[in-house]
């Protein structure tokens, strides 16, 4: 059979596309079940079609699919209805299946209301998808209802079938990168916590299950080969087993694959041993959900945390060349000028690198959601409003929307009018095997500073500044092309070239081939009268388009006009060649 799956787009517009544009991994992981059952599947990601109808008609039309399948979170739910609404106007009679915690939780509803839905997977995709795509090529459609773990129409009434049980060994699944290419990756499933705010513990029953870690490294080895060298541990708590994240570590280090990658965890599951073997082995980045400094707030979203444990958690990540980030949640219940200055004061004490701020949100299946039922009245009819999501601020008098997005403001702005104290306050563990790695720690971070996402932020003092501090602080404990690179960068906007040659010399000592390195150091070669000199090492360039145009520059000046057709031609060829690509 052929089967084509879908993430769909979020109803409402994004600034950036990060958080949506990524298929669940669960989508890979269905996919890669159903090859392995001998069927055919495809993943189309829609997530930026939105108000595109006939582009999405003509997508489907053209893979004619036996079977639909549609990931809903909450945020896309109405994207996927209206993609249903279009595949049904096209395959009348092909089946559409909904999965994810945005049907799961909303199966009655959706059922109701929408015909364009015909069926609801209410558990793991993996076998309930694969049941239906045999039955269908068995021309048993009429069995999808016996189906476990899947809700559908009955006559006039809706049934739901009794719960698939859990796969208990998740090794015994396809690995998905046997047939797709995906950066986002997961080692186990399911989170032992119970947050307010989220649906986990009633899709997972706050039991988590592993893969093993010849397994995932295995996927991680075979994603690195098709070209993918960092990755995004989507684990709820990767750090939650720890001699299993140690073996991974030591795996990935064994195998020498050289990537980088960033993990989320949680303040009470890290220790000295994880986070040096994790730093070892290529993690860039952790993130922790803080959501506010308040205990009182935490303790309404059932975050069970000590400011302490907190505190001991980034002091302990950031020691050890990983950026640590936070989550941020503000407009809860009882969130005031007080909570506020609380999380203001945590910051100040944590001293995270990066942080993320969101509004309180009300979804579907979390216990948030069963609140708000009973001080509203309401029931799940309220999403047959065309909207993405409820935030809390919205069901609550003592909280303004003006007041909400305030508390936003003063959050964002304190973190980054502090963000260079904490990049200067940073103390890394003086251990030699890791000097290599806190200088590539530092470069990165100062090269966010410079020339990356803090760079463009006005409420950051000086960002340059601190960046040209992290730069050398990066070369006091080793080598470090970036390092090299962007300090160079920096001191040639200030049009300091013969600082940058002797930079530049003492980094070409280490790193000889460096195409940037060298590029940057011929430009300083150019601005202080050696145009020859620049030309020689822009010449060495070949390949480099950039390069090549630089010596050709070079060349003009110099009067070398035998150089400048063979230059152009070189450039046409590579700019041809680059384009074809």
């Amino acid at each position: 059979m052929n089967i084509v799956l879908i993430n769909p787009y979020c109803l409402d517009p994004r600034l950036q596309d990060y958080d949506i544009k990524v298929p669940p991994i669960g989508l890979y992981y269905i996919g890669a079940s159903l090859i392995d059952a001998g069927h055919h599947c495809t993943i189309l990601n829609l997530y930026d079609k939105q108000a595109q109808h006939d582009t999405i008609e003509h997508i489907i039309g053209s893979h004619q699919p036996d079977l639909i399948g549609i990931s809903i979170l909450h945020a896309n739910r109405w994207g996927g209805l209206d993609i249903a609404k279009i595949s049904k106007k096209i395959l009348p009679s092909i089946p559409v299946v909904f999965g994810g915690p945005g049907a799961i939780f909303l199966w009655h509803h959706l059922l109701t209301h929408f015909p364009e839905v015909d069926y609801i997977v209410l558990d793991e995709g993996e076998r309930p998808m694969v049941q239906m795509a045999d039955l269908l090529s068995e021309g048993k459609v009429d069995q999808f209802s016996q189906v476990p773990g899947v809700a559908f129409r009955d006559g006039d009434r809706l049934s739901k079938n009794a719960p698939q049980p859990f796969l208990e060994d998740l090794d015994s699944l396809p690995d998905p990168s046997t047939y797709f290419r995906f950066q986002h990756v997961i080692s186990s499933r399911g989170c032992p916590w119970n947050c307010a705010f989220c649906g986990s513990p009633r899709i997972w029953k706050r039991r988590v299950r592993f893969h093993s870690p010849q397994y995932f490294v295995d996927q991680l080895e075979r994603l690195h080969k098709a070209g993918i060298n960092f990755f995004y541990v989507s684990d709820d708590t990767f750090t939650l087993d720890k001699q299993r994240v140690i073996e991974i570590c030591k795996l990935i280090l064994k195998k020498d694959l050289g990537i980088t990658w960033a993990a989320i965890s949680r303040v009470n599951h890290v220790d000295e041993q994880i986070l040096y073997w994790m730093r070892r082995a290529g993690c860039m980045q952790i993130s922790y959900g803080v959501e506010s400094g308040s205990p009182k707030i935490r303790k309404i979203l059932n975050k069970k945390l000590s400011n302490g444990q907190i505190k001991k958690a980034f002091e302990l990540t950031s020691s050890f060349g990983l950026m640590p980030r936070a989550y941020f949640i503000y407009g809860c219940p009882g969130d005031n000028n007080k909570t506020i200055n609380e999380t203001i004061r945590l910051m100040e004490r944590i001293r995270p690198l990066g942080a993320i701020f969101y509004i309180l949100d009300i979804f579907p299946g979390t216990a948030l959601y069963d609140d708000f039922k009973k001080r509203t009245g309401l029931d799940d009819d309220i999403w047959l409003k065309r909207i993405e999501d409820i935030m809390y601020f919205e069901t609550d008098p003592s909280l303004s929307q003006q007041a909400v997005l305030d508390f936003g403001k003063r959050l964002r702005k304190a973190f980054y009018r502090a963000l260079p104290k904490f990049a200067d306050l940073l103390t890394l563990v003086d251990q030699k095997e890791l000097y290599p790695l806190h200088a590539d720690f530092l470069s990165r971070l100062a090269m966010t500073f410079a020339f990356g996402d803090y760079s463009h932020i006005k409420d950051i003092p000086n960002p340059k500044g601190i960046a040209e501090r992290l730069f050398n602080r990066a070369l006091d404990y080793h080598p470090d092309h970036r390092a090299y690179l962007g300090l160079g960068m920096l001191l040639q906007r200030k049009n300091r070239h013969k600082e940058v040659i002797e930079l530049l010399e003492r980094g070409l000592e280490h790193f000889p081939e460096d195409p940037d390195l060298l590029i940057c150091y011929g430009l300083s070669l150019m601005n202080t009268g050696m145009p020859e000199k620049a030309l020689e090492i822009f010449m060495s360039q070949s390949s480099n388009v950039q390069a090549l145009e630089y010596a050709r520059y070079c060349a003009r000046i110099l009067g070398r006009n035998e150089l400048l057709r063979p230059l152009t031609k070189q450039i046409e060829s590579l700019s041809g060649d680059k384009e074809a690509r």
